[in-house]
């Protein structure tokens, strides 16, 4: 019998209202809705039933705070180009964002509508000669992607 190794099938998140998520998530990463049943929505690239699925629980739902907890979801893209795509439409949706380079990726870190933190990262480590992270989160500037 052959071990496969798990692997993240997908990422479900609890937010205010799903239209705004909805969205939210098919402008910025350019999710297709694949399925919606009554508070529900979910959100494929493409290859599965859903990489993203949101879950209304109401307008006047608390936040996660600050405490232990899930920090980000990340999401990969192959090329600055993609990575500047994004950066741009986030800017166009006034989305405050924090674009870090860890020597080892290019990433830009922000929050959806609900707060729930997110990354959209491009791994470097191969142009930059670092197989390892070395501690590094050096500010960019997006505008040079």
């Amino acid at each position: 019998m052959s071990r496969s190794t798990p692997h993240l099938g997908h990422v479900h998140l609890k937010i205010r209202d799903v239209e705004r998520s909805v969205a939210f998530y098919t402008d910025v990463f350019d999710l297709d809705v694949n399925d919606r049943h009554g508070p529900f929505a979910f959100l494929s690239f493409g290859d599965h039933h859903h990489d993203v699925a949101v879950q209304e629980i109401g307008a006047d739902a608390a936040g996660s705070g600050p405490g232990v907890g899930l920090y980000h979801a990340a999401f990969e893209v192959e090329s600055r180009e993609a990575l500047r795509r994004i950066h741009e439409t986030l800017d166009e949706r006034g989305v405050r964002v924090d674009p870090i380079d860890h020597g080892i990726s290019e990433a830009l870190y922000f929050d959806d509508p609900d707060g729930n933190g997110l990354e959209v990262y491009r791994d470097t480590r191969v142009e930059n000669d670092h197989t390892e992270w070395q501690g590094m989160n050096e500010p960019f500037d997006p505008m040079a992607l």
